[in-house]
């Protein structure tokens, strides 16, 4: 089975093509990176204007380097949530409109469950049930995934997601965006007991997660440091802010995996490759005697081949949608 998939949900343009889920013949992202790095993150009608631009091109040569016709293709697959609402719109539109005109079933996929997905293309051998990490700009979730399209919220963040808490730090430190990279490269040199930051202890479920007192310390730090004329050093403030997220994150994991008994864990999103969130949940399997699943760098951020690898599994569990599928800015992943 051959599908189209197409991911508008942020400032990446991606389309890709998957022969039965895992194969991915083609994969192809626009970033507008650059773009939006002149306004120190993403400004939501650009995006959304540069993917009409852009989607018929990168779906056009998802196809040529899969060796795909037009008539080949079995089904197209976009993204409808979560994400900004007008770039959704574009992706979804069009990815109807080609299973419109092609006569074939159209697939909408929930954006974080595509970023779990990026862990079946990277890893065949990998089958739920298993824990699954999800921290990005936008997310931070803990979920237990019972099978490809069953999954239960088990945390999330109440305020700021990690992501997103990384890069309002490193605009602030005047770095450029994504700034999530640039924290993570600075972090390798700095010293993280140099600029101690806050853990947020929350009532309530103890697996959700709050990143907005980090955020707030960090750049308060940075603010303090530049009224008395101080000199903050950015690889220290950097490798503190990695330090307290891995802080964060890891305990609830494994505090999630303990309550559901799971033994496979899996990270996924953008702020999955960062190297300090990385080596620490490494480290805590590994003491655990569980096995940790990280996706390679090149599949944590937005990308078409996550999308269409989880079409397949939504499509098998009869999860289609005629031209009145509307898309969402927020939808939790346990919908379907």
């Amino acid at each position: 089975m051959n599908i189209l998939a197409i991911e508008t949900s942020c400032d990446e343009t991606a389309a890709a093509v998957s022969q039965d889920g895992r194969k991915i013949l083609a994969d192809v992202v626009y970033s507008q990176a650059d773009m939006h790095a002149l306004y120190g993150g993403v400004v939501p009608e650009i995006a959304s204007r540069k993917h009409i631009e852009k989607i018929s091109l990168v779906a056009d040569e998802a196809l040529r380097r899969a060796g795909i016709q037009r008539g080949q293709i079995d089904a197209v697959a976009a993204t409808y949530a979560p994400g900004l609402i007008g770039a959704l719109l574009v992706g979804a539109n069009f990815a109807k409109a080609c299973a419109q005109a092609l006569g074939v079933p159209f697939i909408p996929v929930h954006h974080i469950r595509g970023h779990i997905a990026a862990n079946y293309v990277a890893f065949p051998q990998l089958e739920p049930p298993f824990l699954a990490l999800v921290a990005s700009g936008g997310h931070t979730i803990l979920a237990d995934v019972a099978d490809y399209t069953q999954i239960k919220l088990l945390g999330t963040t109440r305020d700021d997601a990690a992501g997103e808490a990384f890069d309002k730090i490193a605009r602030t430190l005047g770095l450029p965006y994504p700034g999530g990279k640039a924290m993570d490269e600075l972090a390798q040199k700095g010293d993280p007991a140099c600029y101690p930051m806050p853990q947020a202890h929350l009532s309530g479920n103890p697996l959700d997660f709050s990143f907005s007192g980090l955020k707030t310390a960090a750049i308060n730090q940075i603010h303090n440091a530049k009224q008395k004329g101080e000199t903050i050093c950015r690889e220290d403030l950097a490798a503190a802010v990695c330090q307290a997220v891995a802080q964060a994150i890891v305990p609830r994991m494994m505090e999630a995996a303990k309550q559901t008994g799971r033994r496979i864990l899996v990270a996924a999103g953008g702020v999955a490759a960062n190297r300090v969130l990385r080596q620490q949940l490494q480290s805590r399997a590994e003491q655990q005697g569980m096995t940790l699943y990280l996706p390679p760098l090149s599949l944590c951020g937005d990308n078409g081949s996550m999308i269409a690898c989880q079409a397949y599994y939504e499509y098998q569990a009869g999860h289609t949608a005629g031209l009145e599928q509307n898309c969402f800015a927020t939808l939790s992943i346990e919908e379907e």
